[in-house]
């Protein structure tokens, strides 16, 4: 059976391909058919868990909170399926190719800030639907938790959990068994899944904050 994908997202041929994609202004080289632009796996974590058939819970239209939002790939993605999208991104060399994208999208919110330091965007982030979490760090888990004050008991954290920027010595999937051990101390986990063949390494995780 074909997973569902959100609204917004759509399976479209490109060049005798069927991948998924989204309605917006190309940003990083990829594939168009002239309304669609490729989402594509290779450069995107969250759209890895898409195409693996992940179900992230991901809808048109909801607000979110991009955790390590980078350049902005994935977030002129989400930011194309309609609800505003506050970005924040630490280092100010990909930050300002991340203003690019939101020249293009008005719907991105900008944020030159640190994700392990919530308190200092609080003021400027309402709740939202979705926590998107790309963050190269140790503590990936107590990332997701000091985050999970943007969620509602409905929300979703969609995690990409990095085993070489935890314990670079360490073993993959000991790492991975460690955060999810960690995140089920705030999070209830609704999925988890390698992001194999399209990032090694890496865990996908789609959870919703305990009560």
């Amino acid at each position: 059976m074909t997973p569902s994908l959100p609204g917004g997202v759509e399976r479209r041929d490109f060049d005798g391909t069927t991948a998924i994609a989204t309605q917006g202004h190309p940003e990083y080289g990829e594939a168009t058919d002239g309304q669609y632009r490729r989402w594509n796996p290779h450069r995107s974590k969250l759209g890895a868990m898409l195409a693996l058939g992940m179900d992230t819970g991901l809808e048109a239209d909801q607000k979110t909170l991009y955790l390590g939002a980078a350049a902005g790939t994935t977030v002129s993605h989400v930011a194309d399926l309609g609800g505003p999208t506050y970005a924040v991104e630490f280092a100010p060399r990909p930050a300002r190719d991340l203003l690019s994208v939101a020249d293009h999208r008005p719907n991105i919110f900008p944020l030159l800030k640190d994700a392990r330091k919530p308190e200092s965007y609080a003021h400027v982030v309402e709740p939202v639907d979705v926590v998107v979490q790309d963050v190269a760090t140790r503590g990936q888990a107590r990332v997701a938790a000091l985050n999970r004050r943007f969620l509602d008991g409905e929300g979703r954290l969609l995690a990409a959990v990095k085993a070489r920027s935890e314990d670079v010595t360490a073993d993959p999937e000991a790492v991975f068994e460690a955060v999810v051990a960690e995140l089920r101390d705030h999070y209830e986990l609704l999925d988890t899944e390698q992001l194999d063949p399209y990032h090694e390494d890496h865990l996908g995780v789609v959870a919703r904050p305990l009560e």
